[in-house]
């Protein structure tokens, strides 16, 4: 830690400690500032144009029956994303937050002149029970187009923005990366995504041991995401680090986007500390890879949606720390008494 850091940290709390409360009376919000403060280095932070930016990609291993929803239902969703009628368009609507939707591999040819970022790498990832799911090329290619996704909007003076998804199969791609990624059985990174009954969710479970069993070479960061990632996972992942290298604040959705920032911490640790990980989701395996992380999520709402309505919804509260860190009288600007 250098000196100008040392000092900023040490400045940022005395001004959350003297605000006209008593000490560590606002929670959560008070780490909340102090880490906001620190990623944009001053003692009065804001939150600039926020955006929230949607990547959709289909899996070739949904072909297994890993979901309940048929593979279709990814385009479709663009679609309605497009249309501004899913529940991501509705809290970003509500938060003023704009949003971006992002094609990273649908396994459909979607028509001229919609407001679409086409970032497609090739119709779906491959089906990784028969072949890893993307070649080095793609994956590079890939991490590229995220990167490339988030250089466009941090142009507009944009600072702090989030990251959802979108892609029947996702979960089953990011239960096999946590499992690879940490070394843990597979079975306990595995949860009921969309909705599985328990005959479907002990399929999925078989299908995706059959899978890890197929690749047991498969070690390093970058061929755990190769193998087994999807197309809009690898695109978060560089979407995520130039985030981190543009020092903006990242707002972290659910179980998916969590993988996607434990692919990149394992690269490099420190973007940790530009993240906020707005809740812990239904998925089974979440709260488990929140732990092995250190982090501490905003909200506990239950959802297993995606799409990036937990960073929508933790959104005001991310507001309100920075707000009450600039705007709450001080205990001498108030003339309030302190403790003794």
């Amino acid at each position: 830690m250098t000196t100008f850091t040392f000092m900023l940290s040490n400045e940022l709390q005395h001004k959350i400690d003297f605000k006209t409360k008593p000490l560590g009376a606002l929670g959560h919000l008070e780490h909340i500032a102090h880490k906001i403060g620190m990623v944009q280095k001053t003692l009065s932070p804001q939150l600039l144009k926020p955006h929230m930016v949607v990547f959709a990609a289909d899996h070739g291993i949904a072909r297994a029956g890993v979901s309940a929803y048929p593979q279709e239902v990814t385009y479709q969703m663009v679609m309605n994303f497009l249309g501004g009628g899913a529940a991501i368009n509705v809290f970003c609507r509500q938060q003023g937050i704009e949003i971006k939707i992002v094609d990273a591999g649908v396994n459909f040819d979607f028509p001229e002149g919609l407001n679409l970022l086409d970032k497609k790498v090739r119709k779906s990832s491959r089906n990784i029970l028969e072949e890893s799911a993307m070649t080095v090329e793609e994956y590079q290619q890939a991490l590229e187009n995220g990167r490339s996704v988030v250089a466009e909007i941090a142009e507009t003076g944009c600072n702090s923005i989030g990251f959802g998804e979108m892609g029947i199969g996702n979960t089953s791609a990011s239960s096999l990366m946590m499992s690879k990624l940490f070394d843990i059985p597979i079975v306990s990174c595995i949860g009921r995504g969309t909705g599985l009954n328990d005959d479907q969710l002990q399929n999925k479970i078989n299908i995706l041991s059959s899978a890890i069993e197929k690749y047991p070479e498969v070690a390093t960061v970058d061929e755990i995401a190769q193998t087994f990632g999807g197309l809009e996972i690898v695109q978060m992942i560089g979407a995520m680090e130039e985030a981190f290298h543009r020092n903006m604040l990242i707002m972290v959705d659910g179980f998916i986007a969590t993988v996607a920032i434990a692919a990149a911490w394992k690269k490099n640790p420190e973007i940790l500390n530009n993240c906020i990980f707005c809740h812990v989701s239904d998925e089974n395996a979440h709260l488990q890879l929140l732990e092995l992380l250190g982090q501490k999520a905003l909200l506990n709402l239950n959802l297993r949606l995606g799409e990036g309505t937990g960073c929508a919804l933790a959104y005001p509260l991310i507001q309100s720390a920075v707000n009450f860190l600039n705007e709450m009288s001080s205990f001498e600007d108030a003339h309030v008494s302190n403790k003794e």
